[in-house]
């Protein structure tokens, strides 16, 4: 039996045949299609527009959605079929990436045209990550949760980081249009993946008639306040994605500039990066096995502060490669470890909502810190970004104490 506060679970591997296998693979090959528009459209709106105003938009149309719309992504969830919601989902984001693609071929592409997409599909991402949550545990079961989000991480970490990306160049010497094209057939491919599925959706209890989409929104984020852990882990993850948001913002003036590392430098940071967060997905089911789900959030927590202070201090490439590959491993088995226990504690008729609403506190971090980064770049030097983020880890991790202790307890 896996406990409640998430400690020691017992081995337990999700099957590949059946569900989790097609949902893994449409996972893994939707985040194919992303990596392919991510590292494509920002070439594309510098193309576009010599405003660095509109080109950061671009960027910032990832995040407001889920702002806006996080919340009632999680509350529809809730209350459809999440295999539907996902299938249906992925079938529209097909639908507007083809009509994209076709824009940028016959060159009717405006910067405008952009926003708005990266609006939209970010906007329907809020229903289909909440609903992916929400399924999870009826595909596999819950003592192979912390296995199964580890693989899914993983395939979508090796799938972006070392096959969409590098591929970009290709597909644009291809054409222009050839990138969206791409992933307007993946999308295709999940949405006929997600369908296919043939788990029996949750267990919900019956929902009172009249019942608003604003009550629901509330409970959701009341059954992740009752959770003393779970208030505790989206406390201190909002506080270390303000740090990641400041580090990442930064991260090439700080390669480039501060250790004068060039781009060959920033390069090399950024695939060992790579490499140490498939490593951490690969090995995040053994040492939660081996440290429990609560301790193992603090080692992760407390390597992250080591690793940032590192990459702050020392002004050496190699020390700054190594300490990347460290944040990206413990940053993963983070992550992992996240999810799964918010799926364990969080009744399964509530799941979309209370994902919903940790994820939109979490994500509103995120931009804050990129601020933050560039005005502590610009006013006391380009590596003390990293070093606030440090000190953004070790406030964050003081939430958990208290927590740690409940569910230990």
């Amino acid at each position: 039996m896996i406990q409640r506060g998430g400690e020691r679970a017992p081995a337990a591997v999700p099957a590949w045949r059946g569900g989790f296998g097609r949902l893994w693979a449409a996972a893994v090959v939707s985040r194919f299609g992303d990596a392919l528009r991510g590292a494509a459209l920002p070439l594309l709106a510098v193309s576009l527009t010599d405003s660095p105003v509109l080109v950061s938009l671009v960027t910032a149309c990832g995040f407001l959605p889920w702002l806006l719309f996080g919340l009632i992504g999680g509350a529809i969830a809730d209350r459809v079929d999440q295999r539907r919601a996902m299938w249906a989902v992925d079938g529209v984001r097909a639908a507007l990436m083809a009509g994209f693609a076709l824009a940028v071929w016959k060159g009717h592409a405006t910067i405008g045209l952009l926003l708005a997409l990266g609006f939209a599909l970010t906007t329907l991402q809020t229903l289909f990550d909440n609903a992916a949550t929400a399924l999870l545990p009826s595909v596999v079961g819950q003592e192979a949760l912390g296995r199964a989000n580890a693989r899914l991480m993983t395939g979508q970490e090796v799938m972006g980081r070392f096959v969409g990306a590098p591929l970009v160049p290709v597909l644009l010497g291809l054409g222009a249009a050839m990138p969206y094209a791409a992933d307007a057939a993946t999308y295709l491919i999940a949405a006929a993946l997600v369908g296919s599925l043939g788990a029996a959706p949750a267990e919900r209890a019956p929902r009172p008639p009249g019942r608003s989409i604003r009550r629901d929104m509330a409970e959701g984020i009341g059954v992740l306040w009752r959770d003393r852990l779970l208030r505790a882990l989206c406390a201190s993850t909002m506080l270390c994605n303000i740090g990641i948001g400041a580090l990442i913002a930064t991260l090439v003036l700080h390669i480039t500039g501060w250790l004068d590392a060039g781009n060959t430098g920033y390069a090399a940071v950024i695939t060992v990066y790579g490499i140490g967060s498939v490593t951490g997905g690969l090995v995040a089911a053994r040492l939660t096995e081996w440290l429990g789900r609560t301790r193992v959030i603090m080692v992760c927590g407390t390597v992250q502060i080591g690793a940032l202070t590192a990459l702050g201090a020392i002004r050496s490439l190699p020390a700054a490669v190594a300490a990347m590959g460290l944040f990206g491993l413990a940053g993963i088995v983070w992550n992992v470890t996240q999810v799964t226990m918010m799926q364990q504690r969080s009744p399964a008729e509530t799941l979309g909502r209370v994902s919903a609403a940790f994820r939109t506190l979490s994500i509103a971090g995120a931009p804050l810190g990129a601020l933050l980064g560039g005005v502590m770049a610009a006013a006391w030097g380009l590596n003390t970004p990293a070093l606030g983020a440090a000190v953004l880890f070790a406030c964050g991790l003081a939430p958990l104490v208290p927590g740690m202790r409940t569910a230990i307890n």
